[in-house]
């Protein structure tokens, strides 16, 4: 059997890309200090929800470790004196929780290492540069020609994905780069089809994929070497950032904030989407499209990180696409993710959220027109056009590419089956992940109309009408018993004005608004 219904042994099944948030419920004075009780919950789910203690001097930590990032973050400052203040502490939670909104709600921040062990200590405890580092040094028992330069210390964003520098023993001046990686929540393949296919990564010869070196994996992890390349990526081209910078250093808060030029857009996004098309023709899904996996080699895009979907990584903009129900295969999931790239390409930045209500002037309309279909509202709401849709828009259809090189990439029609089973069960992870995203949001919906002002207001003007109806009705029940009372009392009197066997005249009716 291609894949496995239940998780193989080993495999991580946290999904580190669901976002955690923090609310600070409540605070407590010690002696000489002021602990702050928080509850973190991961993604929608309350039950998924644990409660941490922090003191102000552990903040102070943390931001002192996220000044890399070169952003300034609104930690309320420090105070010797009257720091015990009922007043004073009420205060600075506020900021506190002000400050945990920030972090948690800043893409970048919010996945990275230090923020995780922060919120989340019992899942990030584990040293997983260390762990890293126990498995390279196994591999090289095995193969003695390589030997590690030095760790390349966080410049990736995954925290459970380390690089080193190395080099080839009898080539001492060329340099290689080597990665590792954990299993992630997303591994559906069997172990045996999951080291096949991670072996005959270094086979797929295409002009706009960087090749592998040499793979290797075992039943928990994958390692691969590359060539490294002192220019760096896409990114690091948007952003002129040097490549062995550490992740939150190089993209949190770019110096200078420039887009590409017209025609490097249009080269590099028809480079981009023909590597996305020829892995959509071989049935090979992919899924993790950025500007950070993409390396620039001259004037040509090269795409990394196949072995992602392998390993069952989540994808970087999966907390942006999970909003979106129609898209919900790696096809549309690669187009949307293509939108970002775009628009890093063209504005020199990420958008500020999405779906992207208007976008700013671009060097063409024929951009905007690519942007919109998306990125748009319309768009993420109706779904994405294919990757042959985009190829035939105005942006991309006048590229010419010039490549000698002919794509070759053989998958065994077995591992090929294997990787149609291993597809969809990602992609059917993600539907649900989205249907429960879309049923948690239309609740919070309804309890927030509820909730509102105007709402209360109406419905205490119906509680009154209702409260008033049901007095005039009692009122008027009251009177009928009275007047047959009156009736039967005096029937052997002289005669009333009405005989008994007239019909009584009808009431006056009272109109209320409908309820």
């Amino acid at each position: 059997m291609a894949f496995m219904e239940k998780p193989p042994a080993g495999k991580v099944l946290l999904d580190d890309t669901v976002p955690l948030t923090a609310a600070i419920e409540a605070s407590q004075s010690l002696q000489s200090h002021t602990e702050y009780i928080i509850r973190v919950q991961r993604g929608i789910s309350v039950e998924n929800s644990w409660q941490i203690v922090r003191r102000y001097s552990d903040f102070d930590l943390l931001n002192n470790s996220l000044q890399i990032a070169g952003l300034s973050l609104p930690l309320p400052p420090k105070k010797l004196i009257g720091n015990m203040d009922r007043e004073f502490i009420a205060e600075r939670q506020k900021g506190l929780q002000n400050y945990l909104n920030v972090i948690t709600t800043n893409h970048i921040l919010s996945n990275c290492e230090l923020v995780k062990k922060f919120l989340d200590p019992n899942n990030y405890s584990a040293n997983y540069t260390e762990i890293a580092l126990q498995q390279v040094s196994m591999f090289f028992r095995s193969e003695p020609k390589w030997e590690v330069v030095e760790p390349l210390k966080d410049i990736g964003w995954r925290i459970r994905k380390k690089y080193f520098l190395m080099k080839i023993k009898n080539q001492p001046k060329e340099r290689l780069v080597l990665s590792w990686a954990d299993l992630g929540p997303d591994k559906y393949l069997s172990d045996k089809d999951f080291q096949c296919l991670i072996k005959l990564l270094p086979s797929c010869l295409h002009p706009y994929i960087y090749r592998v070196t040499f793979a290797t994996a075992n039943e928990s992890s994958a390692l691969l070497i590359r060539m490294f390349n002192e220019k760096g990526t896409l990114k690091d081209l948007i952003y002129k950032a040097k490549p062995k910078d550490p992740f939150l250093k190089k993209y949190c808060n770019p110096k200078k904030i420039q887009g590409l030029e017209l025609q490097q857009i249009k080269t590099y996004g028809r480079q981009i989407l023909e590597v996305l098309k020829f892995l959509h023709d071989k049935g090979f899904p992919y899924g993790h499209l950025h500007a950070s996996n993409v390396m620039l080699d001259g004037d040509t895009c090269r795409l990394l990180d196949l072995e992602n979907s392998l390993l069952g990584l989540p994808s970087f903009y999966r907390s942006y696409f999970s909003q979106f129900r129609k898209i919900n295969t790696l096809e549309s999931v690669d187009v949307h993710c293509f939108g970002h790239l775009l628009y890093e390409m063209t504005y020199g930045r990420p958008p500020d959220s999405v779906p992207v209500d208007s976008f700013p002037p671009a060097p063409s309309m024929a951009v905007v027109a690519v942007l919109e279909s998306t990125l748009s509202c319309e768009a993420c709401k109706n779904g994405m056009p294919t990757v042959s849709r985009l190829l035939q828009m105005p942006l991309f259809s006048d590229v010419l590419l010039t490549t000698s090189e002919k794509p070759q990439f053989k998958i065994p029609t077995k591992l090929k089956e294997a990787l149609r089973i291993a597809k969809e069960c990602i992609e059917k992870r993600l539907i649900e992940e989205q249907k429960q995203i879309h049923q948690h949001r239309r609740l919070t919906r309804a309890q927030s109309h509820h909730g509102s002002e105007e709402e209360r207001k109406k419905r205490k003007i119906l509680a009154r009408k209702k409260s008033k109806r049901s007095a005039l009705e009692n009122s008027e029940e009251h009177s009928a018993k009275y007047s047959n009372s009156n009736n039967s009392a005096g029937s052997g009197a002289s005669s009333p004005l009405t005989s008994p066997s007239s019909p009584t005249p009808p009431s006056t009716s009272v109109e209320h608004a409908p309820f």
